[in-house]
């Protein structure tokens, strides 16, 4: 997997996060995964396709999911309901948006698929192969992770 896709990623979940949640992220360190599982509470998953193809799944706990919806909102919430899910998916199609458009820098061109959000441990309904880059994000209001499972 090539240093673009990941810088891509971290650069706009970075700026993102930055504007939406006046939040300041770090990256975690960098680690290679067989499957796209996860065990986090709130999982969008964006399908790319174009010159790369593949899924970007972002995994969410349950507490950092609440305090960044009442961060942008104002809400006070004790679940994560249509609202908060709608707002999570809504965080990652714009994060997903502007990576592809920094990887159009390098000359890829892609467009990503409607966000679909699963409430609580996520495994794919289809069955992937190959390996995906686990770029963990470092927040002050909780960690969560970028699972990159891009091809050319």
């Amino acid at each position: 997997m090539k240093v673009e896709y990941v810088n891509s990623f971290y650069k706009a979940t970075k700026d993102v996060l930055q504007l939406l949640v006046d939040i300041e992220p770090q990256r975690g360190e960098l680690k290679v995964i067989e499957d796209l599982v996860s065990n986090k509470d709130a999982n969008v998953e964006l399908g790319v396709v174009g010159d790369l193809k593949g899924t970007i799944l972002f995994s969410f706990p349950k507490n950092m999911t609440l305090e960044m919806v009442k961060i942008m909102s104002g809400m006070e919430m004790d679940k994560i309901d249509n609202f908060a899910s709608s707002a999570l998916g809504e965080v990652a199609n714009i994060i997903g948006g502007n990576a592809l458009t920094l990887l159009s820098k390098h000359n890829y061109t892609c467009d990503i698929a409607p966000p679909q959000i699963f409430i609580g441990e996520y495994k794919p309904l289809h069955a992937g192969n190959g390996k995906a880059l686990l770029l963990p994000i470092l927040t002050p209001i909780g960690e969560f992770d970028i699972s990159i499972h891009l091809k050319e």
